[in-house]
């Protein structure tokens, strides 16, 4: 259903930088840049879009999940946001109380957003 999301950040070169690491785990890649307007995704089209603040005031949480295609992309996810310094909310593990074969993990981006790496195959 979703054709694109986008986000604004704080800061976008260190929002940038954190999704460059990460989501290059999980199989996606910056694929356009305008100016301090960012593009993700798998070619050809980017699905997941940062951008400064421009509208609205204060933040308000965003959960962000990125689908992974095995458990071990989850598992690198994970270790790469760590090294970046993100906080950790929860580590990789199975979530049966979601539904059975969930495995995800969850961390905060430069902005303070849940974001996920999950993927709903066993191991």
């Amino acid at each position: 259903m979703l054709d694109h999301l986008s986000i604004q950040c704080a800061d976008v070169a260190a929002s940038a930088a954190f999704y460059d690491a990460v989501l290059s785990s999980l199989g996606g890649r910056r694929l356009m840049d305008f100016g301090e307007v960012i593009g993700y995704g798998v070619a050809p089209k980017p699905e997941f879009w940062l951008g400064p603040c421009v509208t609205g005031e204060g933040f308000r949480e965003a959960h962000i999940a990125f689908g992974a295609p095995d458990r071990a992309a989850v598992r690198e996810f994970f270790r790469i946001a760590v090294e970046t310094g993100a906080e950790v909310l929860h580590e990789p593990r199975e979530r049966p109380e979601y539904h059975a074969g969930y495995y995800g993990a969850f961390v905060r981006d430069p902005d303070g957003n849940n974001v996920e790496a999950v993927c709903h195959v066993p191991e």
